[in-house]
């Protein structure tokens, strides 16, 4: 059973949580790798999400609002090979960046197992599991795990609890 982590994460200026080099979504992501060893891919989009705050919840907000399609860099050849695969994103307006609904889009999740996780700072997993269950048809998307930001470098053991079950 071959299992990947598919993850967006922005780095940058965070709400609550400051300047990051790495985004909390990352982290998570490599928490998980380090406990499943898992392969993992980052979806990144081609036009990278502004480094101020601010300037980023205007731009992602304009997207949600357009049901924009925020072209990627680079998608895998195929998923066919997994069986299970991690979904991380942080939460922006209450869903999934836009860049990761591109990048989804792109394949068949038919009888694949979806681990969604997140990072926010209030919203949990907003309305992602539904727009999961309705998007990856024939998928089987599971309870996700929701990191608040602020608190992802203290989120090892609580990682682990929902890799376990």
């Amino acid at each position: 059973m071959k299992k990947l982590i598919l993850y967006f994460s922005r780095a940058g200026e965070n709400y609550n949580v400051g300047e990051v080099t790495v985004g909390n979504t990352e982290v998570i992501a490599n928490y998980i790798k380090e406990m499943t060893g898992a392969d993992m891919f980052k979806i990144e989009p081609v036009k990278e999400y502004p480094h101020d705050y601010n300037e980023c919840i205007l731009v992602t907000k304009d997207e949600l609002d357009r049901d924009a399609r925020p072209a990627v860099k680079n998608y895998l050849d195929s998923i066919d090979e997994y069986d299970t695969i991690y979904l991380g994103y942080p939460i922006w307006w209450g869903r999934m960046p836009m860049c990761v609904y591109t990048f989804l889009e792109r394949y068949s999740f038919a009888g694949k197992t979806i681990k969604p996780f997140c990072t926010h700072e209030g919203n949990g997993l907003g309305n992602t599991v539904t727009d999961l269950t309705k998007k990856l048809h024939g998928a089987i998307v599971k309870d996700g795990l929701e990191v608040q930001g602020s608190t992802v470098k203290d989120a090892r053991s609580k990682v682990e609890e929902w890799v376990n079950q």
